[in-house]
């Protein structure tokens, strides 16, 4: 092993490795003459963040999901409201991984299954908009009797993963930034789905804490409409999702 200004370098008959001090994530590894193996783990961070602002910014609009998570949040508390975003989470991380790992199989037959998937995913939002609207002012705990936190969070889980087409979009992100399918960037793609999973639920953790601040400023007569206009909103997201599969 030999140590040097910059950092060691230790040799063996035909592979050297080389390790700068100043740059701890910089890697150099010279097998012979006949190739170069180059790392840089500043680099790769970067895809982190790159990751957590894609999916924030997924996140961010307020669709059927932030509906739930938002209702969740008033009515069981902000764990409710949390997990459910959590679910949601964690499917844009799994689709991202399909897309950035080349998983050609499943996002294929995912993406073949896309009409089966909406019929599903819109009849559930209908059947949760109904459920919604019809609900009582005074059935606090609703949630709870459906299955608690692993059910909040199943729902938007296997909710989200009903729209398999999210995968053209991390497909299409992932080939911009140049590490989909790339030999060695197992660990730019890993990152950039770790982002993307972080950077969605540091958006449902914003969320769910804002509208926490409105715990029990509500009446009766304020929970009526806000139980019909939540349940009118999931049945009109749901309604234009099966919509589409006959126009």
């Amino acid at each position: 092993m030999r140590f040097s200004r910059w950092g060691i370098t230790e040799i063996h008959p035909n592979i050297t490795y080389e390790f700068e001090v100043f740059r701890p994530y910089h890697l150099t590894i010279d097998i012979g003459d006949q190739r170069s193996i180059w790392y840089d783990g500043y680099m790769d961070i970067i895809f982190l963040f790159k990751g957590m602002a894609l999916g924030f910014s997924i996140a961010a609009p307020i669709g059927p999901i932030g509906i739930l998570c938002v209702r969740r949040t008033l009515t069981e508390g902000r764990a409710y409201g949390l997990v459910s975003g959590l679910g949601a989470a964690t499917a844009d991380a799994m689709y991202g991984m399909v897309a950035g790992f080349g998983l050609t199989f499943i996002s294929s037959l995912l993406i073949g299954q896309r009409t089966w998937l909406s019929l599903i995913g819109g009849a559930f939002l209908c059947y949760l908009g109904i459920r919604t609207f019809l609900s009582k002012p005074a059935e606090r705990g609703n949630t709870a009797q459906h299955g608690g936190l692993l059910g909040a969070y199943a729902s938007t889980l296997l909710l989200t993963l009903t729209n398999p087409m999210t995968i053209m979009f991390f497909a299409a992100v992932f080939a911009g930034l140049g590490i989909a399918n790339a030999p060695g960037a197992y660990a730019s793609s890993g990152l950039m789905v770790a982002g993307v999973f972080l950077g969605s639920a540091l958006w449902w953790l914003v969320l769910t804490g804002g509208s926490s601040l409105f715990l029990g400023k509500f009446s009766s007569h304020h929970w009526r409409w806000i139980n019909r206009l939540s349940g009118l909103v999931l049945i009109v997201f749901g309604t234009a999702s099966l919509l589409t599969l006959i126009i």
